[in-house]
């Protein structure tokens, strides 16, 4: 019973991770097979709902994770450090994959019209998100409405520079947006301190 619940979470990771590079409908069943190592079978007895199943699930996952990282950074090393890790790990990716990683729950966003519950699940992620952010601004003194403000415009910035960097094939983007979102924390957090 245990390796059922292992091939499971590994074709989650494998298709969240798939997501990010290829995009959610260049990722075939057999692509999150091959690249789980799991048995051809397994997806559907995993997944009774197939392919949607699969797709919604490992947006929603991949939504939580990044939440938790999200969150775990904010309470120990505050906004400014946590907007400059979220861009520095997504620029990782995109060097160590020749421009092609993006975000996952991102992909599952813009071709959502063929998958609505995965499309659904990356609306919640990043309302959840925005959430973290917003609440962990306004816990240092940011007032509520420009804490949301602050948190759409820092997850907005970074997921378009992601969508730049990838068709632009450079970093730029992502490099510009960190010093900005470093600088509006800095002054969010600035002005909730006079």
């Amino acid at each position: 019973m245990p390796r059922q619940s292992t091939a499971r979470t590994d074709m989650l990771r494998s298709a969240a991770l798939l997501f990010r590079e290829k995009g959610v409908e260049a990722t075939s069943v057999a692509d999150v097979i091959e690249h789980a190592h799991a048995p051809r079978g397994s997806i559907y007895h995993h997944f009774p709902g197939g392919r949607p199943q699969l797709v919604e699930e490992a947006t929603r996952g991949a939504g939580d994770f990044m939440g938790s990282m999200i969150s775990a950074g904010l309470a120990s090393r505050g906004p400014e450090h946590t907007m400059a890790s979220i861009v520095g790990s997504f620029r990782d990716q995109l060097v160590a994959t020749d421009h092609v990683a993006g975000c996952p729950v991102g992909a599952a966003a813009v071709e959502g019209p063929n998958t609505p519950g995965a499309r659904d699940a990356a609306g919640a992620a990043f309302t959840s998100w925005e959430k973290i952010i917003a609440d962990s601004l306004c816990e240092r003194g940011v007032a509520r409405d420009g804490a949301e403000r602050g948190a759409t415009l820092a997850l907005s910035a970074i997921e378009g520079a992601l969508l730049m960097c990838k068709a632009q094939r450079s970093t730029r983007p992502l490099d510009v947006v960190e010093e900005w979102l470093v600088g509006m924390m800095a002054d969010l957090l600035g002005t909730a301190s006079r």
